[in-house]
């Protein structure tokens, strides 16, 4: 029987940030996880250099049934106080559009920060190593393992979501909250590429590549996600971050409603130019929107892109730009877990606390990162809820140590 006062299961970013924490504060920790190599979600992230945080990251970027949850952890732990950290370790990093930041050089840099961090707490870990079974006793959990049974007085969930099932996603985390009696609220893939039957995107499906800014939303009421970003035509459908953005906010059967010219009245325009013109219509689309796309808009509407705008009556153009500014589209599904880059859903918030990320139901029982239901939007929130949830949970468990 192996002794330690914290096991953690899942070694990604909410994981060994977690343990690193929690051995340097004195606790003795050990990490397990089934995959091959360690971390492998960071690794593959932002491009292969890891978009580690947002610097504006706050409440009202994430997604969750229990939406305040995430305010305690978040407030705690900020994008600040991870900068500073990477800052200590040396590691070069940048800022790209909307508060992203970025590795200079590459994802491993925050690889070996998590590791480093967690050498410095002389942290334990077992990788790969399976967990068979964990049961929970008068003496504490015990994990029977690979490596053999390991005991401790607290456990810690960090086993990820379903996404990218390919670098060794599972449900365990989730089967393993059922176990000890908590509710899941119903995971779904988010921050995923959406998709269209064949029949309804074939006008579209020769698209591909092609790609513009829009305005994009779905949603009734206050829970409509908008969002101003780049879309990315694909052969199955949308892509592209304001498609990633909207997919964690929409729900099957419901339609998106896309502005192709979010930046300006689209009629005027081209009432404008149609004033004493000799060009033709779709030349005059195109200054407006890709070549390609107008092309294609403006045969699925049935009109002539040949035909001289100055012939174009008024109402057809106010009618074309209504469209363009409001083109509404239902999905049929999305790329799934495979092409998704988190899952939405998980640990119900409302049996955990937010100041410990600690199960109400059972005490030493704690959940972090993406197994819980709270969910960032694209560009580093996700990695910023990882080392909240940790650093709150690390923190809480170095506060109750005998």
């Amino acid at each position: 029987m192996h002794s330690f006062d914290v096991i953690v299961i899942g070694a990604g970013a909410a994981g060994l940030f977690c343990a690193g924490i929690a051995g340097q504060s004195g606790l003795r920790v050990l990490v397990i996880d089934h995959a091959d190599k360690v971390a492998e979600k960071i690794r593959i992230s932002g491009g292969g250099r890891c978009n580690f945080t947002n610097r504006d990251a706050g409440p009202a970027n994430f997604l969750s049934e229990n939406p305040h949850f995430c305010r305690s952890a978040l407030a705690r732990y900020t994008p600040q106080d991870f900068i500073a950290l990477v800052q200590r370790h040396r590691i070069a990093w940048h800022e790209k559009h909307k508060g992203q930041l970025f590795c200079d050089e590459s994802s491993e840099d925050i690889i070996g920060l998590l590791l480093r961090e967690c050498d410095a707490g002389g942290v334990t870990r077992w990788q790969p190593c399976r967990v068979a079974e964990v049961r929970h006793g008068a003496a504490g959990f015990e994990c029977d393992t690979d490596r053999g049974t390991a005991r401790s007085a607290r456990l810690v969930v960090a086993t990820g979501g379903l996404s990218i099932p390919k670098i060794g996603a599972t449900d365990f985390g989730y089967r393993l909250a059922r176990q000890f009696g908590h509710r899941i609220v119903e995971t779904r893939p988010a921050l995923v590429p959406l998709t269209f039957d064949g029949a309804v995107w074939a006008p579209f499906a020769a698209l591909a590549g092609v790609a513009l800014p829009v305005r994009i939303a779905t949603g009734p009421g206050k829970a409509q996600g908008r969002f101003d970003e780049d879309l990315l035509f694909t052969h199955r459908g949308l892509s592209g971050p304001a498609v990633l953005q909207i997919s964690s906010y929409w729900r099957p059967g419901e339609p998106l409603t896309i502005d192709l010219h979010p930046h300006g009245d689209l009629a005027t325009s081209l009432r404008q130019a149609k004033a004493g013109s000799r060009r033709q219509l779709g030349t005059v689309l195109a200054e407006h929107l890709p070549q390609r796309l107008a092309d294609a808009w403006l045969q699925g509407v049935g009109q002539d892109g040949h035909r001289p705008l100055a012939e174009t009556r008024d109402r057809d153009l106010q009618t074309l730009a209504q469209r363009l500014h409001a083109w509404e589209l239902r999905p049929s599904g999305t790329e799934g877990y495979r092409k998704a880059e988190v899952t939405a859903g998980g640990v119900d918030t409302r049996e955990l606390s937010s100041q410990s990320l600690e199960s109400q139901r059972l005490p030493g029982l704690h959940f972090i990162g993406e197994v819980v239901d709270v969910t960032g939007w694209l560009g580093g929130y996700n990695f910023q809820w990882a080392w909240a949830s940790a650093a709150a949970c690390a923190r809480a468990m170095s506060a109750s140590r005998p």
